[in-house]
């Protein structure tokens, strides 16, 4: 009999070790050959000229025309990427009672996969990167979730809802309108309880919850930087907060409108398959919110981010020993203390019994946490990589994927199995890369400044980008983060719901593939 094999965090640590050595004696000197045939150290006018026509430089837009050392780094520094996603996406299927017990350790495994050898192979810009990274875009990241989260938590829709087809997709509509303004996560947590307890009497209820991941949790966040992770990670690196809502909207119509119609006829017909509809209860309780004052907590969370992108106060710098400085400006620290600030207050004045019957937990934002934390390591050569343009190891692709229809499919396609969010940063760096443009120049490119600066090209991309990381999102669990979160309260609700490839097969390739294809002839072809 073959014995069960079980890995304990002593078979962890060394399974680190010896991969790290691996990587380390086989990562190429800082300043030699990066694997792309050109000298850093004696690379000559030629090379620094092609670094500066492909917008090579770091996502603060300093040292313009200069190549990071670590945009050179060969393409198999981004195993541990491809490790910790695969992990994400093959560990609860594979190993579910590991992957439950263990998953943070795995996100560290990876992430120290990574961290480790890069720190040993040139310090100063290892150091340099891992706090740009984290500090940029993974703590504001986390606080914007949190904050989200804890708030909408605290905000109880009840009364008597009969789950009908009308009431259902009424239900749906606000969830993918409100998605934008308090996050897909928010706006899940909010509506999932009364979705569920409208529909409690059903027997088919495998659809709702399905649908609700295609609009609530994914193609309803895309008309705000607070609305999904991708875009709000555009925000941070210099897109407009108001871009996202004048350039989506029409396809975020087109979608969910069309998703809505399909719900509507697919509820009904299982409605009228059930055989123990409830009788009007003369005893209803009204539909009423308790809570509400949550919504003043959700609105400065808003107004801190819109101010973040809206003010320029003084910058704080952080770090300067590598080949760019690490400077944060203040406003963004005084937005991250606003939520954090709105959060707490949030916990402080709403009563414990609300988020009871919410069946408000921590778990959530622990997993989406802990599993980030290490997406957004190992993520630092990928990102370098694309920035790098023709000098970096992925030339290839990023000559390959241009133009609106491909970045739309190619951004919505990795975003289905490789989590949004850093999919959108690798392709928004990658658009930048191909026109030789920093992010200093991204709001002048969209229209916001000098008209003459205008560039159609990236206006183009950009939408095909974010409207790809945004619907896309819905092809599978992990495309997400409230999408496995749906998933897992249905499931405690005793909802059967299908496994990874079962959605995927009978879900969302058959409803969704075909709206995307509509999609594309109509805004991106």
């Amino acid at each position: 009999m073959v014995r069960h094999l079980c890995f304990t965090p002593r078979h962890l640590f060394m399974l680190l070790v010896a991969a790290c050595l691996v990587l380390l004696f086989s990562m190429p000197a800082a300043g030699q050959d990066h694997g792309d045939g050109h000298d850093q150290a004696t690379a000559g006018p030629a090379t620094a000229e092609n670094a500066a026509e492909h917008g090579a430089v770091h996502g603060d837009g300093h040292g313009a025309g200069h190549t990071s050392p670590v945009g050179l780094l060969p393409l198999w520094t981004i195993i541990p990427f491809v490790g910790i996603l695969l992990s994400i996406a093959l560990g609860p299927l594979v190993a579910p009672h590991f992957w439950h017990e263990h998953f943070p350790k795995v996100s560290a495994f990876w992430a120290l996969l990574f961290a480790v050898p890069f720190l040993f192979w040139n310090p100063s810009e290892a150091i340099q990167e891992i706090l740009h990274i984290y500090l940029m875009d993974y703590i504001p990241f986390i606080i914007l979730l949190w904050g989200l989260f804890t708030i909408s938590g605290g905000i109880y829709l009840g009364g008597s809802l009969r789950g009908s087809p009308k009431v259902n997709l009424t239900l749906l509509l606000i969830g993918t309108f409100l998605a934008s303004l308090i996050g897909t996560t928010g706006a899940a947590m909010v509506l999932i309880r009364p979705l569920l307890r409208a529909n409690e009497w059903r027997r088919n209820k495998v659809h709702l919850m399905v649908f609700f991941i295609f609009l609530v949790a994914n193609v309803g966040g895309s008309l705000t930087p607070l609305g999904d992770p991708p875009l709000f990670l555009g925000f941070l690196h210099n897109v407009p907060f108001f871009w996202v809502t004048t350039s989506l909207i029409k396809e975020m119509l087109l979608t969910s409108g069309l998703l809505l119609i399909v719900f509507f006829f697919v509820d009904t017909h299982f409605y009228r398959k059930e055989e123990n509809k409830p009788e009007a209860d003369p005893n209803a309780v009204p539909i009423h919110i308790e809570g509400w004052h949550n919504f003043f907590f959700l609105l400065g969370v808003m107004g801190a981010v819109i101010m973040s992108g809206s003010v320029n106060m003084f910058e704080v710098p952080i770090y300067s020993g590598g080949s760019h400085a690490v400077i944060v400006p203040f406003q963004n620290w005084l937005k991250d203390i606003i939520i954090i600030a709105m959060g707490i207050l949030s916990l402080k004045t709403t009563a414990k019994t609300l988020r009871e019957k919410n069946g408000f937990s921590w778990f959530p934002i622990q997993e989406v946490a802990y599993l980030f934390a290490g997406i957004f390591m190992t993520i630092i050569p990928a990102l370098a990589i694309l920035k790098a343009g023709s000098a970096g190891a992925l030339a290839d692709v990023t000559e390959q994927v241009l133009g609106p229809v491909r970045y739309f499919w190619a951004t919505g396609i990795l975003s289905s199995f490789l989590d949004n969010a850093p999919t959108y940063l690798t392709f928004f760096n990658a658009a930048l890369g191909d026109l030789g443009k920093v992010e200093a120049d991204i709001p002048g490119m969209l229209g916001y400044l000098d008209q003459s600066l205008r560039n159609e090209v990236f206006i183009n991309d950009l939408t095909a980008i974010s409207a790809g990381a945004v619907f896309m999102g819905a092809m599978t669990y992990i495309g997400n983060a409230p999408n496995f979160m749906v998933k897992a309260i249905a499931e405690e609700a005793g909802i059967p719901m299908p496994s990874f490839f079962g959605y995927m097969i009978k879900w969302s390739i058959p409803i969704l593939m075909p709206i995307f294809v509509i999609v594309t002839f109509v805004f991106f072809w």
